[in-house]
């Protein structure tokens, strides 16, 4: 299939429209990387090699020249959302969604879908139910029903290995508008009246840097798409890799054209290695069909796309660094001006967007700027991925417009604390973002508003805490992950980091010290006014807000060496319980600290003050006397 002319392009579109029509059912196996963790491959080929034993027509691929025999389409789908209830398996029309399914109920489903002894009702056992109540559809379910899924539309719906089936949904439509009915200022000019903001965790409007890469008069440009995402926990850009890699390659296709470039960039870390297999395929299946490479269409446009594999370096995740990552250097950050759209990546004018940045774009060409404006505040419209994590009964990849409150997002989307815990804190924005409390959970989560609340939406990762969250230990693990990610350029970044961690790891063994807040504050300020790029400047920020929120949690640790929230394994108290203990002395030989006395077949205690908490005791009582 090489398509030569936009007509072309229409046939194909309404052959496999109809390809796809003759499928009166849809099996759809979550193919994400957490469900392929779980066993849904060999779940997929177990599908398909029943069908085949039971002379079901089957179809895995959309053909060309469809036929008019009915079939069962078994498609390798992207990521549902719902992670933690994968192996995650939907079957259309029906729309009931199977949680937590294995080999064994492959022959149940597929005999439900033939109607086998007239049955076609779901498998009820592999619904997904909660607090009694079963949830036979996808769409019923609270975790689904509070969505708006735009960018993942197609996640979960079509095959993401097939650009036939991209093409049957429509796909490429707002690359032929763009190349065929609009000029660059016209594509720059729809993506400036969206008020598109970049979602790689800036906000930077993606008209604004779109304009000025256009206006540079370098006849040679780039278009970069940053799929690095290095924050703990977020997988919103992975997931558009793998379960809708030609959206995103459409939206770097329209930029090149707003902007006058010819070559385009996908940097993804080398840790996501099925990212890179899907947009491996798509980039080969696009250049066979004729929408990459030379004379696209017909049109003269001439655009290819190629792949670098970063080392997992967080501070690639900036710009500068990215660039000089692709072009063989190290990655580290460079001193600005001169910014990306001037000199970026060879030193030439290039666009770097993310890519759920880019994801957005065809929507916008294809149903206008004020279909996106519509949807959300007018400062930041559009949806926005997150990855929710933690204390939290759902977790998984979501999309919410822009604006919606946290609270909702918390207890209707993630359904509440798990094991109905008290919330006491969100970290939105991974280790350069801050931590909401109780007090924000009202806050619409849009760029202008978290920034006022001294947080960042960040790339998207949204970390649910309990009241048995140590606030000071998450401090030091985000501390942690930012200090070992420092490329050591800059002193501030290199030194105060490590100092900043320091102090919070002798806080959480028990060591704190008069000052250490203050200093740790100090530390902080310094770090944000003169670090080099974005990781330094925002490498203080989850010290800082959990400071603000949660100082008294700090000063426990220091005055009284308590651990508020029993989190810290160093300072929860080591005591000997009277009624368990025989008096055996395993313990008291144990401690490397000498601090623990008693006679033997007496009751032995510990002496606080010299415990050092290392947990020998626990470990030698045969009796489990011991608690701490």
């Amino acid at each position: 299939m090489r398509l030569q002319d936009r007509a072309a392009l229409e046939r194909a579109r309404k052959g496999y429209g109809r390809a796809i029509a003759l499928e009166e059912k849809k099996i759809l196996v979550c193919t994400g990387t957490g469900c392929v963790s779980s066993g849904a491959l060999e779940i997929y080929d177990r599908l398909i090699a029943l069908m085949g034993e039971r002379d079901i027509p089957c179809s895995v691929e959309l053909r060309e020249e469809p036929e008019g025999e009915r079939r069962v389409g078994v498609k390798r789908s992207g990521c549902h959302g719902f992670c933690e209830m994968g192996p995650l398996i939907l079957i259309e029309p029906e729309g009931f969604l199977y949680t937590r399914v294995r080999l064994k109920d492959c022959g149940e489903i597929i005999d439900r879908i033939a109607g086998v002894g007239g049955d076609s009702a779901p498998v009820e056992r592999l619904l997904y139910h909660t607090r009694g109540k079963v949830y036979p559809r996808q769409r019923e379910i609270p975790f689904y029903k509070k969505q708006t899924r735009l960018v993942l539309e197609h996640c979960g719906q079509i095959d993401a290995t097939s650009i036939r089936e991209y093409l049957a949904v429509g796909g490429y439509t707002a690359f032929e508008k763009a190349l065929f009915e609009m000029d660059g200022e016209e594509i720059i000019a729809c993506i400036s009246e969206s008020n598109l903001r970049g979602r790689g965790g800036g906000g930077f409007p993606t008209g604004r840097k779109w304009s000025q890469v256009r206006r540079q008069k370098s006849v040679e440009k780039y278009i970069v798409c940053n799929g690095d995402e290095g924050d703990p926990g977020a997988f919103m850009d992975r997931s558009i890799m793998e379960g809708d890699p030609h959206r995103m390659i459409e939206g770097m296709m329209i930029a090149a054209l707003a902007c006058g470039a010819q070559a385009g960039y996908i940097y993804v870390r080398a840790e996501y290695p099925m990212a890179v297999s899907r947009l491996k395929t798509a980039i080969a299946q696009a250049v066979k069909a004729g929408l990459l490479g030379e004379n696209i269409l017909g049109s003269g446009f001439n655009f290819t796309l190629r792949i670098n594999r970063g080392a997992g370096a967080f501070v690639c995740g900036e710009g500068s660094a990215l660039t000089a990552s692709i072009e063989g250097r190290r990655g580290m950050p460079r001193v600005k001006p001169p910014r990306t759209v001037e000199q970026g990546l060879f030193e030439k004018p290039t666009v770097l967007n993310n890519v759920e940045t880019f994801a957005n774009v065809p929507l916008i060409i294809s149903r206008g700027a004020a279909w996106y404006k519509s949807i959300g505040p007018e400062n930041s419209p559009g949806t926005k991925a997150f990855a929710l994590t933690g204390n939290i009964e759902n977790t998984g990849l979501i999309e919410v417009p822009m604006g919606t409150s946290l609270r909702e997002v918390i207890f209707e989307v993630g359904g509440g604390m798990r094991g109905g815990g008290e919330f006491k804190a969100v970290q939105i924005g991974g280790p350069s973002g801050g931590c909401l409390t109780s007090a924000d959970l009202d806050l619409p989560l849009d760029f202008d508003s978290l920034k006022k609340a001294g947080a960042m939406i960040g790339s998207g990762g949204l970390v649910v805490m309990d009241s048995h969250t140590c606030m000071v230990e998450i401090a030091r693990f985000f501390m942690n992950f930012t200090q070992n990610e420092s490329c050591g350029k800059c002193v501030p970044c290199r030194e105060g980091t490590r100092r900043m961690l320091a102090i919070l790891e002798r806080m959480v063994a028990g060591r704190g010290q008069d000052g250490d807040i203050e200093l740790l504050l100090e530390l902080a300020q310094t770090i944000s006014e003169t670090a080099l790029c974005g990781l330094g400047k925002t490498a203080a920020f989850p010290v800082m807000s959990a400071i603000k929120s949660f100082r008294a949690e700090y000063e426990a640790h220091i005055k009284e060496k308590r651990c508020p929230a029993g989190g810290c394994q160093k300072l929860k108290p080591v005591r000997i319980l009277p009624e368990k203990c025989k008096g055996c002395s395993k313990c008291s030989t144990a401690c490397p600290a000498g601090a623990i006395s008693g006679k033997i077949r007496e009751p032995f205690v510990i002496d606080p003050a010299a415990c050092i908490k290392c947990g020998a005791c626990v470990s030698a009582c045969p009796f489990k006397a011991i608690e701490g």
